[in-house]
């Protein structure tokens, strides 16, 4: 029994291990996205641009992102380059 809730540990571990590389991995791929993209009208860390009537998108959930990339013509050319969660991750690491 203990083998067992020894395995079920180190398993444990290491499926949140995979977690944490995935989501840098995410945030990553946001970032590089973000900055080729959407900086030029979002700002550098998401502030908004009023000026360009330009929102800041700090914070937004991976389903608000998506909806508005998918409904909005502004953003025809960032469709299908990177998942919504991707952006969602690296929008989240900005304060």
């Amino acid at each position: 029994m203990k083998k067992f809730l020894l395995g079920v540990a180190i398993l444990s571990i290491l499926c949140l291990a995979a977690a944490s590389v995935s989501l840098a991995q995410d945030s990553a791929n946001g970032e590089k996205t973000y900055k080729a993209k959407c900086a030029g009208c979002h700002g550098a860390n998401a502030e908004g641009k009023p000026a360009m009537k330009s929102p800041s998108i700090k914070g937004k959930s991976a389903d608000e992102i998506q909806k508005q990339i998918s409904t909005s013509p502004k953003h025809a050319g960032v469709k299908n380059l990177t998942p919504a969660k991707d952006l969602a991750a690296y929008l989240a690491t900005l304060k």
